[in-house]
């Protein structure tokens, strides 16, 4: 049997190996969160990613339930990744329940959605703070040492990689990088709205059938998700599709 040791040593060669060449951010930070709720004690993940301004969005979630409370900590500027931000440092809320006097909105939310703990690690390098990385579990407690160590390491490869990618660029480029991604953000979720009620299927699987399609077809996300809504790719086409098979090692 694969260790956990191998199979995270596995995960951050795949999640380095996308520094050697042009990636899709938007799939680099959605692959991030699956790792991280493969790999460590929690149940869901979420990136924020902050824009030129300093201004957070939501770019990557390991289900839409996910999505939907990072926005609302968003919307009500009240939450752990926000304080998290804020501060570069990590935030942990071993229990929710316990914490509602600290996040009166966020709290109750999060419990009404299955969660009773968060752990919002930073996306920092020295001084600069980029986003977060939340990590949302079904019980109260704290993540082991371990796991903490190897969520933080996750999220310094993703902010590595970000900043490589803007390092390589001027000034003027890496604005128009960062805003394409967010562009690309709003044109994958409108791609994944029309799938799911064409296929009167969920957002998640949605999500799944748009990107197994681009991998498939070595093509972005925003594009496949532009070309369904345009009506040059068939909905059907992707809904019958199989799913493909992940290239990563089996563990058993």
């Amino acid at each position: 049997m694969v260790t956990r040791e191998t199979r995270l040593v596995h995960a951050f060669v795949e999640l380095a190996d996308t520094l050697v060449k042009d990636f899709d951010l938007v799939d680099f930070l959605h692959l991030l969160t699956q790792r991280a709720t493969e790999l460590l004690e929690a149940s869901e993940a979420g990136m924020l990613l902050a824009d030129p301004d300093h201004t957070l969005h939501v770019m990557a979630s390991s289900s839409e339930q996910t999505r939907a409370l990072e926005l609302f900590q968003l919307q009500t500027h009240d939450g752990p990744c926000l304080d998290c931000f804020r501060t570069g440092a990590p935030v942990i809320v071993e229990d929710l329940a316990a914490a509602s006097d600290r996040w009166p909105r966020f709290g109750p939310k999060a419990l009404s959605y299955g969660f009773a703990s968060v752990h919002a690690l930073p996306m920092r390098l020295r001084e600069d703070v980029i986003g977060v990385l939340g990590l949302f579990g079904a019980r109260p407690g704290r993540l082991s040492e371990s796991d903490l160590t190897a969520g933080q390491g996750m999220a310094d490869v993703a902010t590595i990689g970000i900043l490589h990618e803007r390092a390589i660029h001027e000034a003027h480029l890496t604005v128009e990088q960062l805003q394409g991604a967010l562009t690309s953000r709003v044109v994958i979720e409108q791609g994944k709205g029309v799938l799911a009620e064409r296929g009167q299927i969920s957002m998640d699987e949605a999500f799944k059938k748009l990107r197994d399609h681009a991998r498939a077809h070595n093509r972005r996300l925003a594009d496949v998700a532009l070309d369904l809504i345009d009506g040059e790719l068939a909905a059907a086409t992707l809904l019958a599709a199989r799913p493909i098979q992940s290239s990563r090692p089996a563990w058993d």
